[in-house]
């Protein structure tokens, strides 16, 4: 079973008479899609995110591959705020929120099929937009505030430190030979900087990964800001 391949046979082991939700059959599965790519390509007056909202359920709704579904509808959410210019990066994550309030997510979608509550399911799915992107703000925010602070430190020195800086705010994995393609240091020059920044609690070593054994440092303040638990509070996220 991959990713991506639509179902031949009818998915789920309940019968249809205790399935909490019976996808269409897979021979509908085509036309049904076709529709919906009819629906996702033609303009109209809808606020963008009432679009997103009505081609989600609709996605989910169709419910076309064997697995991978969720992760696709949601992955098509940020794509169609690319393609119409809502987003210039794809930086909404819906996940975190939608997995903190997973019964809800699936009762709304199912009260849409049942009883056409389109209205709540909206109200459902702009709330979980408007607290994530909240939530990116907040991450960035802080981002912002420990990039500012590096730089500031890293400018009392005349140590290669404000390249550093600019390397992990890339990627926050860092090894000594990313460091020498950066900045032409010798392997031992780039070691010093590297124990420089972990003196001063900028990075912390995880040890060796892959070919070679290469060791990595993590910049675990910048990694820990990115990779919190989902947890809507002004300010704040995470526990």
């Amino acid at each position: 079973m991959e990713y991506g391949e639509f179902a031949a046979t009818a998915l789920g082991a309940d019968s249809p008479d205790t399935a909490v939700f019976v996808p269409p059959l897979p021979g509908e599965t085509g036309d049904l899609l076709s529709d919906w790519e009819a629906f996702v390509n033609t303009p109209g007056d809808l606020p963008t995110l009432v679009r997103c909202g009505l081609m989600h359920y609709q996605f989910e709704t169709i419910h076309p591959f064997l697995d991978g579904n969720g992760r696709i509808g949601r992955l098509l959410i940020n794509l169609m705020l690319l393609e119409e210019g809502r987003l210039k990066t794809p930086l909404l994550y819906l996940s975190g929120y939608l997995e903190q309030h997973r019964r809800e997510y699936y009762q709304r979608l199912q009260d849409v099929r049942e009883r056409g509550a389109i209205q709540e399911w909206l109200q459902f799915f702009l709330t979980a937009v408007q607290r994530s992107a909240d939530d990116a703000v907040s991450r960035a925010e802080r981002l912002v505030a420990v990039r500012e602070e590096y730089i500031r430190e890293a400018g009392l020195t005349r140590s290669r430190l404000p390249a550093l800086v600019e390397l992990i705010f890339r990627n926050p994995f860092v090894t000594v030979a990313r460091l020498q393609t950066k900045t032409g240091l010798t392997n031992q020059g780039a070691r010093n900087v590297l124990r420089d920044a972990e003196g001063r609690g900028w990075l912390r070593e995880v040890g060796t990964m892959g070919r070679g054994g290469r060791m990595y440092w993590v910049a675990h303040e910048l990694f820990e800001i990115i990779d919190a638990p989902w947890s809507y509070s002004k300010g704040s996220f995470g526990t």
